[in-house]
Order: structure tokens, then sequence, then C-alpha cells
């Protein structure tokens, strides 16, 4: 098989791109350093991506996707109001592998600049998050159902709020402070 049209070689592709897009936005995507960081030719990944706009929108398709199994592997694992207590780490864990942010938050701040496509795929990743979030907070009986989108948007936003200004001081430990502050006002459960 030509190793450009190779299915290992767009996930590689959509691996670099992702961390790329952690670490500097859709601003940060440059098909060169991709190339250069996966070895092939920059030519190479137009073969599965022909534009930016294609790769940046797959890249957040992805990562929104993979937070979605993420999410239902936290209700499947509990099934209990904890689930909820569990909901931060998926964002911290963004700030544990370098100081990265959620790719789609990250996007968020560069949304009037951004291609369609990828809008949507950023848009999804938010609707995701705040889908889930109101389902848990239902079946935790936290709130009642007309008042679960409300609260689970607030909870989504102070979560990524927390995630930016623990990012831009590179500090863990402000990311944790604020989240128990949440706790502790009642945003999040305890």
């Amino acid at each position: 098989m030509n190793v450009k049209a190779s299915p290992n070689a767009r996930e590689t592709i959509l691996a670099a791109a992702k961390r790329a897009a952690q670490a500097h936005g859709y601003g940060g995507l440059n098909f060169r350093d991709i190339a250069q960081e996966v070895g092939i030719k920059a030519a190479s990944i137009y073969y599965h991506f022909p534009s930016k706009a294609d790769l940046g929108a797959a890249v957040a398709r992805r990562y929104w996707e993979d937070t979605m199994k993420d999410l239902d592997n936290l209700t499947q694992s509990d099934g209990s109001s904890s689930t909820l207590r569990q909901y931060p780490g998926i964002f911290r864990r963004s700030l544990e592998n370098a100081n990265k942010l959620c790719l789609c938050s990250f996007m968020s701040a560069e949304y009037d600049d951004l291609p369609e496509p990828v809008k949507r795929e950023v848009q999804t990743f938010a609707d995701v998050n705040v889908a889930w979030l109101s389902k848990e907070l239902i079946a935790a009986g936290i709130v009642p159902r007309k008042r679960s989108e409300e609260r689970a948007r607030a909870i989504f936003a102070a979560v990524a709020g927390a995630q930016l200004m623990a990012r831009s001081r590179s500090d863990i430990s402000l990311f944790d402070a604020l989240i128990e502050s949440y706790r502790t006002a009642g945003l999040l459960p305890t």
C-alpha cells in the first residue's frame, strides 16, 4: 500500500494536527510542520485532507468524538452523580499534557477566523458537553429538566474557563482550586 494512502498515515496526521492545534489553535495547523513531525512530504497530507479547513474540521470532529466516548465511559463506569464530579478531569488532562488547552476551546477563541466546517465541529463539541451534562444533572436529581441546559452551559463555561486561566499561568493547581471553588459555591456537585 502507498504510504501516503495508508489509513495509519491519516491517523498519524490527525494526531500530529491535534497536538499542534492544542498548542497553537487552528492558526497553528501548518502542513509543513505536521509533515515534518510525521515524516512525510507536505504534499502527502493533501491526499487525506485537501485543505487546511478539511484538516481542521477533521481534527475538531475527532476531538469531540473522543470526548463523547470519554463522557460515555464516565457514565458507564459509575452511573451516579459522581460522574459529574469527574467531569472536570477531562479538561484537566489537557493541562497535564504539557499545559495544552482543550482543542475546541482554543479554536473557539479563533471563531471569527475559522472556516465554516471547522466552526460547526467546534460548536458540536460544546453541544456534546452541554447535552451530556444536562442528562447527568437530570439523572442525579440536581436540577429539573427545564433548568438542566442552563446549568449545563454554566458548568461547561466554568470548567473551560478554569482551564484557560490555569494554562495562562502554567499552573494546574489553579485549575484544581477553581474547580473546588465551583463545588463550594454549588455550581458543581460535591
